[in-house]
């Protein structure tokens, strides 16, 4: 395991995973943001509307986001002419998929409110934006918030993709480093690898530990 302490291996591995973090932090900010938005849209009685946001979610669900992102950076910017960051190319296809997916979780909840809920808003003078910021929102959060960190732990895994459009994350940094140490170091790639991993599950399991201690908690409020 020496290749980890070799040189300043250690602190580019770290390094590494300060972008692969910034990146999912950034995504689920602006995703989720966008994604409550279009959530809150999803459930209004426009169809064309809400047609267009279905297949602006089945979209980013059905394609696979290895194709999103070489889609955002090698073709795109050719065919427009643009000139973009690998960090944001990033940034921007994990935000535009974490809102597809946030605005049906949001959709979900907000429709799971009872309607004699509503009713009663509605009764007391409540308009349109005021029942869902009095009524619908408050009372579906709690429904909102399990989904929500399994599909914030999904957007931290899956930024170990971003090896593939060249940023420096900490998947690129250990495959850097495993190149340049093959020869003295034979079973560098075990360790590295392992380390990796280590990281991932510091990152995710305390997500994956709070949502399961949500849903157990959701459980038993419901059995009353």
């Amino acid at each position: 395991m020496n290749i980890l302490f070799d040189g300043i291996n250690f602190q580019r591995l770290l390094g590494g995973l300060y972008v692969s973090a910034k990146i999912a932090l950034l995504s689920i900010l602006i995703g989720g943001a966008l994604g409550i938005l279009l959530g809150v849209l999803r459930t209004l009685r426009i169809p064309p509307l809400r047609a267009i946001l279905r297949l602006y979610l089945e979209f980013f669900r059905i394609v696979p986001t290895i194709v999103l992102l070489f889609l955002f950076y090698y073709i795109l910017p050719q065919s427009f002419h643009l000139n973009l960051k690998a960090d944001t190319v990033g940034i921007l296809v994990f935000s535009l998929w974490m809102a597809a997916e946030m605005s049906d979780i949001v959709r979900g909840a907000l429709i799971s409110v009872p309607n004699h809920q509503i009713d009663a808003g509605k009764a007391i003078g409540l308009n349109g934006f005021q029942l869902y910021r009095y009524v619908m929102l408050p009372q579906s959060i709690h429904l909102m918030i399990p989904a929500t960190i399994n599909l914030m732990t999904r957007i931290i895994k899956t930024t170990s993709l971003l090896l593939l459009i060249s940023v420096v994350d900490v998947i690129n940094v250990g495959q850097q480093i495993i190149e340049a140490n093959s020869h003295r170091y034979q079973d560098g790639a075990f360790w590295v690898y392992g380390f990796i991993f280590i990281l991932y599950f510091i990152l995710c399991y305390p997500l994956s530990w709070w949502a399961r201690r949500l849903d157990r908690r959701g459980k038993e409020e419901a059995n009353g």
